[in-house]
C-alpha cells in the first residue's frame, strides 16, 4: 500500500513524487510552479519555527520556496 503524505511531512534530504492535492481548490500557482502529479521533489532545507520550506524540482532543477500551509495541501509519496 502507498502512503501519501503532505509536502511539509518531508525532513531535509528526502525525496517524494506528487501524488496530488489535499483541497479540490487547487491554487493555478502550483502548476505554474511546477507541482503537478508525478514530478519529482528534494527538500533542500527547512526554516525553522513553521517557516518556508525550500524545495527542488529534480526534472528542471529549480528551486523554490513554499509556505508550509501551502506545502501542507500538496501530497506526496516518498521515494
Amino acid at each position: 500500500m502507498i502512503e501519501n503524505y503532505s509536502l511539509k511531512d518531508l525532513k531535509i534530504g528526502e525525496q517524494a513524487v506528487v501524488t496530488g492535492f489535499s483541497t479540490e481548490d487547487i491554487p493555478a500557482k502550483f502548476y505554474e510552479m511546477g507541482f503537478i502529479p508525478g514530478t519529482s521533489l528534494l527538500v533542500k532545507n527547512k526554516a525553522p519555527f513553521g517557516g518556508p520550506i525550500c524545495i527542488s524540482i529534480i526534472s528542471n532543477k529549480s528551486v523554490l520556496a513554499l509556505r508550509r500551509n501551502e506545502a501542507d495541501k500538496i501530497l506526496i509519496t516518498k521515494k
